[in-house]
């Protein structure tokens, strides 16, 4: 006799075992109706579930989060379906939800292309329409692997092999369509909706190994409802608009080429982007009492060894071999193996603790050539890496002062809103269990005083240590993980850091690994996405153009720019024939922020028209009026 207690705590006694379906029918016609699944003891699963236990229900429906899973999983299924349908002799192979939406892999001997698309869809809202319901099936490992392999389906057959025995093999039906699958569903394919599109096609190998056949996938996307589709296929055209690779070439700032893959060529706007960036963030470290170093590029793989690096890391290193002295080099892909090198020279003491040790560490990494993406993904970067050694009473306050300063600085390039994950130990880690106990729950301390929730991101954290990830919101919704706490008491054990406490004896500090920006492209890239270029006065690479409507005033304008100059602004002056109209239309383009227009009345008046990016008003201000406004404006958020 199960009883179901609902969230509501409420509880609802049956005589026998009982499927969700039929506990929402008890509730009323209303949840029966509006239901998808349901959350069993904290697990989602069927409706059609059997429930012969005590237990707590959770029912969801299409406006919970839980349902875009459940749609976008139904919707790969539906796709698949169709795909048979209109391609026989196609193979499917895997097809999970995904950020956003779904994919499948295809095997078959001609790729598909976006001209597929619209008969693929046509056949999916058939399939959609005809509502077949979802029904699900233990069978026989054999009899699966038999199933399969009679049907032509080499690659289900293939993964049902390489399961672990203890799994249990589910397949799901949809009317005469079965695929092998784990689940859970919805009740039937109806409940996809028609809030979907098909997006792109591109090529994949089978598990991932370049070795093996390529395969076709078909990428889609599916909502809640046709208004939630539209908003974000109106974000992708946003994101296309403010693609920072076609805003970074426009603009003059960055390039790539094969000689130096996932290495960026600055171009001396695109750099002095990044130095301002850079002086911003060493005027706030300096502020916040942190110190700067500067460690080794090439280090020896004795130390990575050393760290647990070489066998956690080791496939994402670049190596380097020294013949004559017999070595291996590493490119160093982080920081803090070496800034625990430099805390280890001489005896410290507990009187120099927190010790806040910073650097804008090159570093480099291996990425494979297709996970490459503009400056976001790259292969070489500098990251505003710092450390703090502390003890552990110091956790709490540190996190404290952490959370503020990258609150002010997030704010100071424009992004007011972020959230916080916590990720716990992963599968691979260094250091005893009871270590890893002992560091999350000083974390979740850390938290709790600094006034910080978050949500649980299982299995993620770095392998010495859990960590805080701090996700950015820019302008047009999308998130990005950009900064990072981690409590670590195992690298300091494995590199035998330790300091004098108090009491005279010899103690390990915690080590804490934070990032704000995270990596400075990363993070520019980031950053000229949120404003599509067009950059607040003090982060401009060229901040005022002057330019004249007539050679009578070249003279002026050369004294304008002089003065802009003085002043601290980085001004270029447009002499040319061209008309005004012309000058304002090219560098607006350029994402000129300011045009100080000049003609002979402004030369025999000692005044400026400023004309803004993106408007078509003009204000005419004296020189040293305008000379005032945009030193002001142009001041960094920290200096103001």
């Amino acid at each position: 006799m199960p009883a179901i207690t609902l969230p509501d705590s409420s509880v609802r006694r049956f005589d026998a075992p009982v499927t969700g379906a039929t506990v929402a029918e008890a509730i009323g016609p209303g949840l029966a109706r509006a239901a998808l699944a349901m959350k069993l003891d904290g697990k989602l699963v069927d409706l059609a579930t059997s429930i012969d236990h005590d237990a707590k229900v959770v029912f969801v429906t299409r406006r919970d989060d839980d349902a875009l899973e459940l749609i976008r999983h139904d919707a790969a299924h539906v796709l698949a379906e169709a795909v048979q349908a209109l391609y026989p002799g196609t193979q499917v192979t895997i097809g999970p939800a995904i950020a956003d939406g779904f994919y499948y892999d295809f095997a078959r001997n001609q790729p598909f292309t976006p001209e597929d698309f619209p008969a693929i869809e046509a056949k999916m809202r058939e399939i959609i329409a005809g509502g077949a319901r979802f029904e699900r099936e233990v069978i026989d490992r054999e009899e699966a692997i038999s199933f399969f392999q009679a049907k032509g389906e080499k690659y289900k057959a293939e993964l049902i092999q390489d399961l672990p025995r203890t799994d249990v093999i589910t397949l799901y039906r949809q009317g005469d369509w079965i695929d092998l699958c784990r689940g859970p569903h919805m009740r039937t394919t109806a409940d996809v909706g028609h809030a979907f599109k098909l997006m792109k096609v591109a090529g994949a190998y089978w598990r991932g190994d370049h070795r093996n056949a390529m395969l076709s996938r078909i990428y889609g996307t599916a909502w809640r409802d046709q208004k939630e589709l539209d908003a974000y296929l109106h974000m992708l055209e946003e994101a296309e608009r403010r693609d920072h690779r076609r805003i970074g070439k426009d603009m003059g700032l960055f390039h790539f080429q094969e000689e130096a893959v996932g290495s960026v060529f600055w171009h001396p706007k695109g750099w002095k982007l990044y130095l301002t960036a850079e002086a911003y963030m060493r005027r706030r470290l300096d502020a916040a009492g942190y110190q700067e170093v500067k460690t080794p590029q090439l280090v020896d793989r004795a130390l990575w060894i050393a760290s647990g690096h070489w066998e956690k890391f080791r496939q994402h290193m670049f190596v380097a071999r020294v013949e004559d002295d017999d070595k291996d080099l590493a490119l160093k892909p982080m920081n803090c193996p070496c800034h625990v090198q430099i805390f280890r020279q001489g005896l410290r003491s507990y009187r120099e603790l927190p010790l806040r040790m910073a650097e804008f560490g090159s570093c480099h990494r291996y990425e494979p050539s297709g996970a490459l993406h503009g400056i976001m993904r790259v292969r070489a970067f500098t990251q505003d890496d710092a450390h703090i050694f502390c003890t552990e009473g110091q956790i709490a306050p540190e996190t404290v002062r952490f959370v503020e300063l990258l609150s002010s600085i997030y704010r100071d390039f424009g992004f007011p809103e972020f959230r916080v994950k916590f990720s716990d130990r992963p599968a691979q880690r260094v250091g005893a269990d009871a270590v890893w106990d002992h560091a999350e729950t000083a974390l979740k301390e850390a938290c709790a005083t600094a006034g910080v929730d978050y949500t649980l991101n299982p299995g993620e954290g770095a392998f010495y240590g859990p960590k805080l990830e701090f996700v950015l919101r820019d302008a047009i919704g999308r998130d990005w993980q950009c900064g990072t706490l981690q409590v670590d008491f195992n690298l300091p054990e494995l590199l035998d850091a330790e300091y004098v406490g108090e009491d005279g004896a010899r103690h390990r500090p915690v080590m804490l690994h934070r990032a704000i920006l995270g990596s400075f492209e990363r993070f520019l890239g980031i950053v000229i996405e949120q404003y599509a270029g067009r950059f607040p006065l003090w982060l401009a690479p060229v901040q005022v153009v002057v330019a004249t409507i007539v050679s009578d005033a070249d003279a002026y304008a050369e004294r304008v720019a002089a003065a802009l100059a003085k002043a601290g602004l980085a001004v270029q002056t447009d002499l040319t024939n061209q008309k005004i109209n012309a000058k304002v239309r090219e560098h607006s383009l350029l994402h000129v922020p300011v045009l100080a227009v000049v003609g002979r009345k402004e030369a025999e008046s000692g005044t400026v028209a400023l004309r803004r990016l993106g408007s078509q008003a003009q204000e005419v201000l004296a020189l040293d009026t305008a000379l005032a406004n945009l030193a002001a404006e142009a001041t960094p958020p920290d200096l103001r």
